[in-house]
């Protein structure tokens, strides 16, 4: 099996040492070491990134003359690059999928003060998220970090994505994987409402009437709901009511992420995450029901993920258990749960709900982990490394 791989305008390598697998890129020092930098900067301001391991420069060949730069980055468990997502178990709605995670990723790329530059599909890996896919930047070569974007910065890097996206797209549909029905230019310009109406719900003010203060909570949960949280909040009191104002540069990822692993350790991402403290929830009210008492969270945590999380995975044959991450595997099953006891109208159970989707479901997924083993090299070079 190979690594899925994108387009890249550089060479790049994968490489497994001591059972870890990198992406090296080859470019000039100067841009390897500015990437580098930029990659760890994003990192730090809560960005989707690829984890930016190190860089070579300096090199030369046996003879004395001068190589490329290597900028090396680890490589993100489970991630697809974008044609892998068509040719592999389609996700319903890819094309919405696909073009929600990407203006996502494009919000928190623009809080942090991020221009792209050069944004595409084949610029971001994506990985599945319970349902929906999460997009995380790995090509940063074109792009600048400011204190803070202008508008004309934001919409001219949303110029250049619905092109890239388009181009993208058509070589999509000569490839026989979308519809030759689609409107390739109507679907790529749907990004601009998609970010838009993310980053609106973000740094909009928000006036609240004096007698609705209870709004101010709503809306905090609303942020929270979507994945952000909110450290810094002011407040103006005027004559119609209070004006909350939210800093686009204290706006950060992974409300739900924090919480569960919080509770139980598990680190995940951010929709995995929503979906399993929601099944939580509904262990824990089920568990007081029956007892009548109160139980608190971190209690009803450990029962639930011994007994529920890690009990569900144990009836998965180890075989076919690694195809994908253990919280995308376990609401994959829950998913089927639903959906098998829906058409039954009654509750089938765990046990016939884990045995029917490994059998009509998971036997049949592409393995898309990583394995160097098999199939041919993509070049020896050790000498990064010793």
């Amino acid at each position: 099996m190979h690594v899925p791989r994108g387009i890249s305008r550089h060479v790049v390598r994968f490489v497994d040492v001591a059972g870890e697998v990198f992406a090296v890129k080859e470019a000039t020092d100067r841009f390897v070491v500015r990437e580098h930098q930029l990659l760890r900067s994003l990192a730090e301001h809560s960005v989707p990134v690829v984890d930016a391991f190190g860089t070579v420069v300096e090199r030369v060949s046996n003879s004395g003359e001068p190589l490329g730069g290597l900028l090396i980055t680890r490589h993100l468990p489970f991630s697809q690059p974008y044609r892998s997502l068509f040719t592999g178990r389609s996700l319903p709605g890819l094309r919405t999928r696909l073009l929600d995670a990407l203006a996502g990723l494009f919000v928190r790329l623009h809080l942090a003060g991020f221009y792209w530059g050069d944004c595409s599909l084949s610029n971001a890996l994506f990985r599945r998220d319970a349902g929906a896919l999460a997009a995380y930047l790995v090509d940063a070569e074109t792009g600048d970090l400011h204190s803070r974007l202008s508008d004309g910065q934001r919409a001219h890097d949303l110029d250049i994505a619905t092109e890239n996206i388009a181009g993208e797209m058509f070589d999509l549909q000569a490839a026989g994987l979308l519809d030759e029905s689609l409107d390739v230019v109507e679907t790529a310009q749907t990004l601009w409402p998609r970010y838009q109406g993310l980053w609106d719900e973000l740094t909009h003010d928000v006036l609240v009437p004096h007698d609705e203060h209870y709004r101010i909570n709503a809306q905090l949960r609303r942020l929270n709901k979507l994945g952000f949280d909110v450290s810094e909040l002011s407040i103006k009191a005027e004559p119609e009511g209070l004006r909350l104002a939210f800093d686009t540069q204290v706006v950060e990822a992974g409300h739900h992420q924090r919480r569960l692993f919080a509770l139980t350790g598990l680190q995940v991402q951010e929709n995995q995450a929503r979906a399993l403290l929601g099944d939580l929830s509904r262990f824990k009210a089920k568990w007081e029901a029956g007892t009548g008492g109160e139980i608190t969270d971190e209690t009803a945590a450990r029962q639930w993920l011994d007994e529920k999380f890690y009990g569900t995975l144990a009836l998965v044959p180890p075989d076919l258990r690694t195809k994908l991450p253990d919280a995308e595997l376990f609401h994959e099953i829950s998913e089927h749960r639903w959906l098998l006891s829906e058409a039954q109208g009654n509750d089938v159970g765990r046990g016939a709900a884990v045995a029917s989707y490994v059998d009509t479901v998971l036997r049949d997924l592409p393995d898309i982990r990583v394995d160097l083993s098999s199939g041919p090299p993509t070049e020896e070079f050790e000498p990064i490394f010793y």
